[in-house]
């Protein structure tokens, strides 16, 4: 595969995906995705099943490897390097060191069961960037009170809640201080009674300024904390525009009969 080289990166953009493409084989899931996130943006992306958004998550912080087009993440290509006007792929070693910058929350909690919530939040700066244990246990426990979770330090996931576990797992992701937070549909598995309290901790890090890209069908949520908001159907953007731009007045006729069905 190759892919053409783009222009400098300015510094005030997060993330630039320039005509993206996804295929698995024949059946094309991302049709030329063009979009920025801007540091400190919250971007939520909504759509119906099978529109592309949770791909499009994959391959932003190349989990997912695009089949044509290219993507930055804090100014670096994602997944390779330009030599001679033309993109090679990185070793994965390469890719996972672009990756600690980046943290995911996925629909399912992914701890280890048999690590209590502290251990599975000071696992990857541990075993990825080498810190110390005594370091990393001071991180782990600061990031679970900020979670609602310190008196849960001790605990194996089978003991906590999906909501305590996503919480976990939020928490486990900001152990490596990422620089962008990416959410893929991080309350679809909860009992509707669960999920306010992940998105009270997302909320919390909008407030401080996380660059976060969240597909999500919590529209409230969407309306209260989104800077953007864009609607994927279909693998590409139909619509994008401030969540009260969208979700009050839509332009494109597809918008407005999918947010009919869901608000």
């Amino acid at each position: 595969m190759t892919l053409a080289a783009g222009g400098p990166v300015s510094d005030d953009r997060m993330v630039v995906a320039e005509n993206v493409h996804k295929s698995y084989g024949r059946v094309e899931v991302l049709r030329g995705i063009d979009l920025e996130v801007r540091r400190g943006e919250v971007m939520c992306v909504v759509g119906p099943s099978g529109s592309g958004k949770s791909t499009f998550l994959r391959c932003v912080n190349h989990l997912e490897k695009i089949n044509a087009g290219r993507l930055w993440v804090n100014g670096q290509l994602m997944g390779y390097r330009e030599k001679g006007g033309r993109l090679h792929e990185l070793r994965e070693s390469e890719v996972a060191a672009q990756r600690r910058d980046i943290g995911m929350v996925f629909q399912r909690f992914n701890l280890f069961p048999h690590m209590t919530a502290l251990g599975n939040v000071m696992e990857a700066p541990v075993q990825v960037k080498g810190e110390p244990r005594a370091q990393a246990r001071e991180r782990a426990m600061r990031l679970l009170e900020r979670v609602g979770l310190a008196d849960k330090a001790n605990s194996l996931p089978d003991q906590l809640s999906g909501g305590q576990q996503q919480r976990v797992a939020i928490a486990r992701a900001l152990a490596m201080q990422p620089s962008l937070m990416l959410f893929d549909e991080p309350t679809s598995a909860l009992d509707p009674e669960l999920v306010g309290e992940v998105l009270d901790v997302m909320k919390d890090l909008a407030r401080d300024g996380m660059t976060m890209i969240v597909v999500t069908h919590e529209m409230g949520f969407a309306r209260e904390v989104g800077d953007s908001l864009v609607f994927m159907d279909g693998g590409v953007v139909v619509e994008r525009g401030t969540p009260a731009e969208v979700l009050s007045a839509p332009r494109r006729e597809r918008t407005r009969s999918f947010l009919s069905k869901v608000l």
